[in-house]
């Protein structure tokens, strides 16, 4: 990645999502036993971005680019988060998650996938082409630092399994839970933000088709999302 050497300087805002994401789950205790499904999602992806950070201190990603488009996906997750709380619109892929984050009848486990289906399904692309614009590159540049993504999404999938699914001896075959956690890819979903990446910055000289593309894929990831959760009991 020689071309991006003129560049090299301390990429700033990891620490800064990071702390973003523990003040608000320092804010957000669960309340009569039940999470706030926003914060479960948080919680997880908190975790996730704390390895990236220990990662990119220990000079696993000596480029610039690799930290530039984890900061830049961080910050589309916490912005629909300050959108939420300061009464603003937030995109449709984040409004399910927002809406059911008390129902009692969604399982932890579903509000992490709705949150991953939103922050990959829409937030990933727009991450690429924002990171393309701040280094003055094009998609194909990234293309080592999208795969290095892949790991996050890796580490965010061992994480939900790890800490929400439920263990064999409470999960039976025929549980709603075991369909949503099987159906769920991320290797199919990371290549799908690649090629929705792709066009987008195809379109980056149409403007106006651009921000309808966007919004269609808003919409649909909105209703993957509203699927997701529907209450499990």
């Amino acid at each position: 990645m020689a071309q991006f050497e003129q560049l090299h300087s301390s990429v700033p805002g990891i620490a800064s999502a990071i702390e973003r994401m523990r003040v608000f789950s320092s804010a957000r205790p669960p309340v009569g036993g039940a999470e706030d499904g926003v914060a479960v999602f948080n919680r997880i992806y908190l975790a996730v971005t704390e390895t990236v950070r220990r990662q990119i201190d220990g000079g696993a990603f000596p480029d610039r680019p690799a930290a530039t488009l984890d900061v830049r996906f961080a910050e589309r997750y916490l912005s629909a988060v300050d959108a939420e709380a300061a009464g603003e619109r937030t995109p449709d892929c984040w409004h399910p998650l927002f809406q059911y984050r008390h129902h009692p009848g969604v399982r932890p486990l579903q509000f992490a996938l709705s949150g991953i289906n939103a922050h990959i399904g829409h937030d990933l692309p727009l991450a690429v082409v924002d990171t393309c614009r701040t280094l003055g590159c094009a998609p194909p540049d990234l293309d080592d630092e999208f795969d290095r993504v892949g790991d996050l999404l890796l580490m965010l999938e061992e994480r939900i399994r790890e800490d929400l699914m439920p263990g064999p001896d409470l999960l039976e075959l025929a549980d709603p839970l075991t369909h949503l956690f099987g159906s769920w890819s991320p290797e199919r979903a990371r290549e799908a933000a690649w090629s929705t990446a792709l066009v987008l910055w195809r379109l980056r000289e149409v403007p106006l088709h651009a921000e309808e593309f966007r919004r269609r894929l808003d919409a649909g990831a909105g209703l993957v999302g509203r699927f997701l959760l529907t209450p499990c009991r």
